[in-house]
Order: C-alpha cells, then structure tokens, then sequence
C-alpha cells in the first residue's frame, strides 16, 4: 500500500492500474473524469485545514480525511470544520467511483462503471455517465445530463433534475424535494418518482412509448397527452392510460405536490403532425422543461392548446 499526505497544491500520477475510486471532501470541489488513456492522475488545486491522506492498496484509489469515514457518512453534518479542497482525479472509464461531499460540490463525468454519490448539502452533477448510478443527499441537489445508465436518487430536500434521460431506470424518492425529468429514450424505460410534497414534472418524447399512472392526493394535475385519461375528485387526481405499445413504465405519486406530463418537441429527422405543432403543450415554446406551477391555469391563452389542468 502507498500513501500520501496531501497539505498543499499538489498533482500526482499513479502507475498501478486504478479500478475503484473513493473520494470523501469537505467543502470545495471534486471534480472525476473517466478517460480511456494514460494513468490515473489526482491534482489539488486549493486546499485549506487538515492534509488530504491519499492512498493506492492493490487497485482501489481513496483519497480523504482520516476523521470522515464513508460508513454512517450522510450522518456527518457540518460540524463547523475549517477545512476545504479542490479536487481532480482522472481515472480509467471503467472505474467503479463512491464520492462523498458535505458542503462540497461534486462532478462526475465520462464513468462507464457503478457511480455511488453521497451529499449532505454539497450539489452533484453527473455528465455522460453511463454506468449505473446511486445518488443519495440530505439537501443537496442533482442534475444529471446526457445519463444512459440505470440512476436511482434518494433525498430529504435536495431537487433532481434529468436532462435527455435515455437510461433503462429511473428511480427517485424525496420527501420535499422537486423532480424534472427530461426522457429521450432509445428504448423502453422505467421511471418510478415519489415525493410527499415536492412537484415533479416529467417530458416525454412525442410520439412516447409506455404505460402510464400518476397521482397526486391534493396536488395539481397537467397533462399534455390526449391518448391519456385524467380523473379526480375533491382533492385527489389520477392520470393513467396507455402512450404508444406501452413498452416503457411511467409511475409518478405525490401527497401533496403537483404533476405535470409534457410533451417533448419532435427529434430533427421526424415531423411533428400533432395539434399544436412542436411546442408541447404546458411546456416553454422553446421545448424547455419546466415544472408545474400554482399559477392560474384557466384563463385566456393566446392560442389552442392540449393541456388538461385541474
């Protein structure tokens, strides 16, 4: 085993062959980059407090404090801990990768293998990962763009935001937080969303492909999708029915928090001959995600539209 005490702006390269990584930082920033060449690298660019230890046993890679350990880690509030790192590690694609940040910011990008990110309050952006990811924050939030693998996202407070979603699974649960997802499926895919009280939106591809039910005990309903029936009384609302073959699996539940199923514009190689044209409805025109709203929804609009709101 190799170890490194890490107290000021430091790069280093490691020869042995690195096929896991565990990072765990406290303020600043963690930066992983899966790359198909060369070595792995580790580059400190500002530290402050204590020395980041660094080790390399066999093939796994950790690099940390001695006094945060990943087990019980969403337990470790921020205690008032003067300390702060900016950190870069680029390690083989392949390398299965557990970051663990409080308060600090995390980006992972490029990993084809299992992704697990653990934040109290630190905010977490996975890129053009293709592996399997596991997100689990306090309060932080998580986008993650251009993901094909399987993600699952669990969090008190902290928002998750899918941008061209084309993973087989998406599974998320939060009690307050909000949800956008953006889907552009190559495939059937199966998404499961639960909240208590915070709003998710979801945009599905036109013409979509997948067997739908949402529902929400008192929150608001919009659907942009004639093939599906919406149904409610007093507070309770239920969008259900059948988009295309019904390969996929769509299920979204709130207690409290409002639904919204829009509708993507059409790709560039296929016309759109839907009423309304490439806008979906309930939508930005600019085919933008966004999510539901507590706004008036029944008066005047400045053209037809599909949206049924109750």
């Amino acid at each position: 085993m190799s170890e490194w005490s890490v107290t000021e702006p430091e790069k280093l390269a490691f020869d042995t062959p690195v096929s896991d990584l565990q990072v765990r930082v406290v303020n600043g920033t963690v930066n992983v980059v899966g790359t198909d060449e060369g070595p792995a690298r580790l580059e400190v660019t500002d530290i402050e407090g204590p020395p980041l230890v660094v080790t390399q046993d066999g093939g796994t890679l950790t690099v940390g404090y001695e006094d945060l350990p990943w087990k019980g880690f969403l337990k470790w509030f921020d205690k008032g801990w003067r300390r702060s790192a900016v950190v870069t590690l680029t390690v083989p694609a392949q390398t299965r990768v557990e970051v663990g940040v409080v308060g600090a910011g995390a980006v992972v990008s490029g990993i084809r293998g299992r992704t697990v990110v653990k934040g109290v309050t630190g905010d977490t952006t996975l890129v053009g990962v293709s592996g399997p990811v596991r997100a689990d924050t306090v309060s932080g939030n998580v986008e993650a763009q251009a993901v094909t693998g399987e993600l699952r996202f669990n969090s008190v407070s902290g928002d998750l935001t899918v941008v061209e979603g084309s993973g087989p699974c998406v599974r998320a649960d939060s009690v307050s937080g909000s949800m956008i997802v953006d889907l552009d499926p190559d495939g059937p895919t199966d998404v499961q969303l639960t909240s208590v009280s915070g709003e998710i939106a979801i945009r599905l591809p036109h013409p979509a492909d997948a067997e739908v039910e949402a529902n929400t005990a008192s929150g608001r309903i919009s659907n942009a999708f004639e093939d599906l029936r919406v149904r409610g009384q007093w507070g309770a609302h239920k969008i259900t029915g059948r988009l295309g073959a019904g390969t996929g699996r769509l299920r979204a539940t709130t207690v409290s928090g409002a639904i919204a199923l829009l509708r993507r514009p059409p790709r560039e190689d296929e016309e759109d001959t839907s009423p309304g044209g490439s806008a979906p409805a309930g939508g930005a025109s600019d085919g933008s995600p966004q999510g539901p709203t507590d706004g008036p929804t029944d008066g005047p609009t400045d053209g037809p539209t599909d949206k049924k709101v109750l």
